[in-house]
């Protein structure tokens, strides 16, 4: 029987590959006991639960960026969290410590290689984040989604996808996904998403297009995100919802989407062969630009800036992009050939390596 300690949370660009992980981990294993550290915060406090695991709270300890007084605290703090997850991991007797970067990625490194457990980090974006460029120094296993990361020791294993989405017969689930929605079979669709929380620049953009996207021959499946003050239109082939909790289903009917460049969304995106348009989040380290680039290069995407993402684009450069089909498909292809669907697979490897 082996332990397993997954840290990661905070967003769901930690939380989905370390849930994918974990089920790959269950699946394999009937045995294995899987431990998450989440903090109380994140996403990972309500689906860890909800998907059977143990969940762990630990603070979340961001790493101070100026001088002030949760600096001055700042190691006293981390110190103190590294060994009650030192006594964690001597207590239960865990093999590995795995960790997907945030918060409380740090401490878990710092407390495994003081219990002397073997470290495996999994890095999601193209540019690495802090927590796991420190736990790289500690550890040669450092498994990367993309190729061209610049972290220390990566390994390129890809991104582990939920089990949903792996295992997506798009064409058998399509008829399933028209009538959720209660879309039209008989007109191609766009899937607009800003992830769960929504983007601005998204919704009133494709808010303002939506009658010349129609025109056009489309329909729309808008998930505008839970936050999102933007109305419904009442326009007939445009459907608009706050929040999927089908996602399968979603991307099983798009044709084409306009998304954000975030990891995981990429990533689904790519191994599903759905074309997109990527807004990048303008914010941040500038990360979501590069996780774009490869699928980008390839033909499967198309990068606009997020001010640049505005209704005279939509109607000058996108509108003929959907009005020519054969260009739809080779897109669609395009991305399919830099994506993969077998991330959680090699990465559960990459973890049994560590363990010899």
């Amino acid at each position: 029987m082996t332990t397993y300690l997954l840290a990661g949370g905070g967003t769901a660009g930690h939380v989905n590959p370390l849930l994918a992980v974990a089920d790959t981990i269950r699946s394999r294993e009937s045995d294995a006991v899987v431990i998450v550290l989440g903090t109380r915060e994140g996403l990972e406090s309500r689906l860890v639960p909800a998907r059977g695991y143990e969940l762990v709270i630990v603070p979340r300890l961001p790493f101070p960026r100026r001088p002030n007084r949760q600096a001055l605290t700042f190691l006293g703090r981390l110190n103190h969290a590294v060994t009650t997850l030192t006594d964690l991991i001597r207590s239960r007797q865990v093999d590995v410590v795995v960790g997907f970067g945030g918060y409380v990625a740090t401490p878990a490194y710092l407390a495994a290689r003081r219990a002397g457990v073997p470290i495996v980090i999994h890095e999601a974006n193209f540019r690495a984040g802090l927590a796991n460029r420190l736990g790289a120094w500690l550890t040669r296993f450092v498994g990367v989604a993309f190729p061209g990361t610049r972290i220390r020791h990566a390994q390129v294993v890809g991104m582990p996808l939920r089990p949903e989405i792996e295992r997506l017969d798009r064409a058998a689930a399509r008829p399933e996904a028209l009538s959720n929605f209660g879309l039209d079979p008989d007109r191609p669709t766009l899937l607009v998403t800003g992830g769960s929380l929504g983007a601005r620049r998204l919704n009133t953009t494709v808010l303002q297009s939506a009658p010349a996207l129609i025109a056009a021959g489309w329909q729309l499946l808008h998930i505008t995100g839970e936050k999102s003050e933007v109305a419904d239109p009442g326009l007939e082939h445009y459907r608009m919802i706050a929040y999927c909790d089908r996602m399968d289903l979603a991307l099983s009917v798009a044709d084409f989407a306009v998304s954000r460049a975030g990891a995981g969304t990429v990533c689904e995106l790519s191994a599903l062969g759905i074309p997109a348009v990527y807004v990048p989040y303008p914010v941040g380290n500038g990360e979501q630009r590069f996780n774009a680039a490869d699928v980008v290069g390839a033909g499967g995407g198309i990068l606009v800036d997020d001010a640049a993402f505005v209704p005279e684009w939509v109607r000058s450069e996108f509108l003929p992009v959907l009005s020519d089909r054969a260009r739809v498909a080779q897109m669609g292809a395009a991305a399919a050939s830099v994506g993969g669907r077998d991330g959680s697979a090699r990465m559960v490897d990459f973890i049994r390596r560590a363990l010899v």
